[in-house]
């Protein structure tokens, strides 16, 4: 029974961030129906849709919502609905009849989430976009990356997942709570751009005091600083060190064996490229299981770099039970962890319109109608 519980939610089927948020909600315990279309449109890199782990924990219908009956079929679900997730550009809801007047002309309660890359007006709103493109445009791509090298993409962290699908579940949650106390339902306008551009709130700061350049791999957070970086171990694996108070520099030192040797002061900037090829001779002469031996239960702020194929199996991560299996699919458990209202995977991934049936009951549709529905090829 989650968090969550007792909130019923409607997904309408997109990818990325949309599907994301849908399943942080989904794994508090929302319940939350997605509207897929018609015709599949596929899984994109995934081939069955158990693996398409970004659908878990919710129901799917299949629904032809450019048709009028369709479209009144979803603002019935809407009309229960505390929230509602799009990711269309923008104009594309309200051409299908179930823009934000329509909505709440139905349900004037409701949290009206609308995922989009460049946010719902400005010159660029209509273009088409990718994460890599969001983050570009706030400035967090251009700050990764090494020095002399190009921008790196953090895979699509940071913008599709942390400044699109957990901003625009901040925003619903919210909205909804704003809702019980005004009655009054509104839009959360969910940019990528922007909810990238939050996230680098931090870096403004650091550069308006002059602590941050726009060098790439010259900062202390960026792979600039030896003491907040990764480096190699003997038998080819990563180290990760993140030793920036005095204190835990003090435990590096020692517990590498370069304590009270003639070295660079650790903050002065022109000494760090000596000492990062110091330490990576050091950590090049042992293996990362070595390491992780000596730095064992010292505050040095040390972790092993683990592949995806070996995080489950580290200690802490079982004894946090921070990934499960399901179904023989690893996968991250749901996050954050509550006290007493425990959240938890309500169901595998779910496949385009696999549960029509079982959903539109469940939100008391009539069986004829569902059946007239289907005859008239408007639900799958």
């Amino acid at each position: 029974m989650g968090p969550l519980t007792g909130f019923k939610i409607i997904e309408m089927g997109g990818i990325g961030p949309g599907p994301m948020c849908a399943l942080l909600l989904a794994d508090m315990g929302a319940e939350v129906v997605r509207i897929d279309r018609m015709q599949e449109a596929g899984l994109g890199i995934n081939t069955d849709p158990k693996l398409n782990l970004l659908m878990r924990s919710r129901k799917s219908i299949a629904v032809d919502s450019k048709s009028a009956e369709g479209q009144e079929l979803i603002l019935s679900l809407i009309e229960q609905s505390d929230a509602l997730i799009e990711g269309f550009r923008p104009g594309v809801m309200e051409r299908l009849g179930l823009g934000p007047d329509s909505v709440f002309a139905r349900n004037p309660k409701i949290a009206y989430g609308r995922m989009t890359g460049w946010g719902q007006d400005g010159p660029m709103s209509g273009a088409a976009g990718h994460d890599i493109n969001y983050i570009a445009l706030s400035g967090a791509l251009h700050a990764i990356g090494r020095k002399g090298g190009l921008p790196t993409p953090p895979l699509n962290l940071v913008g599709d997942f942390g400044g699109g699908a957990l901003y625009l579940a901040m925003g619903l949650l919210a909205a909804i709570l704003e809702a019980q106390k005004s009655g009054k339902g509104q839009v959360v306008d969910a940019s990528m751009v922007d909810g990238a551009a939050s996230l680098m709130t931090m870096f403004f700061g650091l550069k308006a005091a002059g602590h941050w350049s726009d060098h790439r791999g010259s900062n202390i957070l960026d792979s600039g600083a030896h003491f907040y970086d990764v480096y190699e171990t003997f038998d080819g694996k990563y180290v990760s060190i993140g030793s920036i108070e005095a204190k835990f520099y003090k435990q590096l030192l020692y517990l590498t064996g370069l304590e009270g040797e003639d070295l660079p002061h650790q903050m002065d900037p022109s000494g760090w490229p000596a000492l990062r090829a110091r330490l990576s001779a050091v950590f090049k002469g042992k293996t990362r299981d070595e390491w992780c031996d000596i730095m064992d239960g010292h505050d040095v702020c040390f972790a092993p770099v683990l592949s995806l194929s070996e995080v489950a199996d580290h200690p802490h991560n079982k004894a946090r039970g921070t990934f499960v299996d399901i179904d023989g699919v690893v996968q991250p458990a749901p996050a954050p962890k509550f006290s007493r209202t425990k959240s938890e995977i309500q169901s595998p991934p779910c496949a385009p319109g696999q549960h029509t049936d079982e959903a539109l009951t469940d939100w008391g549709i009539d069986a004829q109608l569902i059946n007239e529905l289907k005859i008239k090829s408007v639900i799958r």
